[in-house]
This record gives C-alpha cells, sequence and structure tokens, in this order.
C-alpha cells in the first residue's frame, strides 16, 4: 500500500498576511505533509514579508509557481529565502511515488509568458516525474475549455495540452478568483481550482 501525501493548496494569497497566518495553523492542525501556492502569492510584488515564513515555521515543504503578479525572479528569492521551499515553474518535486511538477505566470499581468511557453516548462518539468505513479500539475492560467472560463477569461491552449499529453491525476489551478473551489474532471485529470480558497486533499 502506498503512502498517501496530504496537501494544502491554495492560489492568489496576494499578499494576504492574515490569509496565509490562517492556512499555516490549518495545515499544522489538518497535520499536511506538503503546501502548493499556486501564484499570485504577492500583490504587483508589493511585499514579500510573512508570504512563506509562516508555513516553514510550521515545518511544512512548501512548493511554489509565479502567477502573474510576480517574476520568476521573485518565486526563485522566495525559494532561496526559506529553507524546504521550492519553485517548480518549470522543474518537479518528488515525494515517495508522487511526482509534482509546474509552470506559473500568465499571458496578462506584471510577469508575461507566451501560452507555448508554458507547455514547453510543463513539459521540462514533467520530464522528471513522468515514471511517478501518481502525478500533480501546478499551473497559474486555468485550461482552456474548463468551468472557470465563465469569467470570460479564455484559459491557456497549452495547459490543456498538457492535460491531453501528461495525464496528470490532479491539476491545480487559479487565477480565477470567482472560479475558487470549483472543480471538474478534464478527461482522467481533476482539476480543482483554487484561487483564495484553499483545498486539503489526499493523494
Amino acid at each position: 500500500m502506498s503512502k498517501k501525501t496530504k496537501i494544502l493548496a491554495i492560489g492568489d494569497i496576494h499578499g494576504d498576511t492574515g490569509l496565509v497566518k490562517k492556512l499555516a495553523e490549518k495545515a499544522v492542525k489538518e497535520n499536511v505533509d506538503l503546501v502548493i501556492l499556486a501564484g499570485d502569492i504577492t500583490f504587483a510584488e508589493q511585499s514579500t514579508k510573512n508570504l512563506i515564513g509562516p508555513f516553514v515555521k510550521a515545518k511544512k515543504q512548501v512548493l511554489l509557481i509565479p502567477g502573474n503578479h510576480e517574476s520568476v525572479a521573485t518565486a526563485d528569492f522566495l525559494a532561496e529565502m526559506y529553507p524546504d521551499t521550492k519553485n517548480i515553474h518549470g522543474y518537479s518535486f518528488l515525494k515517495d511515488d508522487l511526482g509534482i511538477f509546474g509552470a506559473g505566470a500568465a499571458d496578462v499581468g506584471i510577469n508575461t509568458i507566451k501560452d507555448s511557453e508554458i507547455f514547453s516548462l510543463l513539459k521540462k518539468g514533467h520530464e522528471t516525474v513522468k515514471n511517478s505513479p501518481k502525478q500533480i500539475m501546478v499551473t497559474h492560467m486555468h485550461p482552456e475549455g474548463s468551468k472557470a472560463e465563465f469569467s470570460g477569461i479564455p484559459g491557456s491552449k497549452a495547459v490543456t495540452k498538457a492535460i491531453k499529453e501528461f495525464q496528470p491525476d490532479i491539476l491545480i489551478t487559479a487565477h480565477i478568483h470567482e472560479a475558487a473551489g470549483m472543480e471538474e474532471y478534464m478527461g482522467k485529470t481533476k482539476v480543482i481550482n483554487v484561487a483564495r480558497k484553499e483545498k486539503i486533499f489526499e493523494i
């Protein structure tokens, strides 16, 4: 029987230190193994203070990707500043039989990225986890054809292409605040939107 990993995932914190404090407490109470931050950690890069620290203090491993509110450099800076924190933008993380890979940013905002580049980053990250029995993909952008498009903001073709090609068990996505908490299946992949609404799950 493979060991399950318990995860708390959240996106679009936008510099809300009060929310981070609450989530760090919840991570301890629920005894999660991993915290995933799906981009837009800061609000237009105004401050990076107390956004990762509380999770690290709670002795939690943090995986993050940049959103469209911070640059890859800021995400790297946060990952380097804290122990047990990794920016998986174009990279991956392995834990037991679980592989997690991601790509952040969006085609609007401070940190703009071409859609095709999102796919290359996801492909690069997936390479090292492709043999993991369980896989999670993390993106900031929602996929094209997903329910979150009700917002009027088109989803990413690259993310949808990656779902079809890599078939991760779960896609964690954010960006569309009004879609927070939405879940759906695209193929065999469960898509969970965690824009400011955390989700705790086991895989």
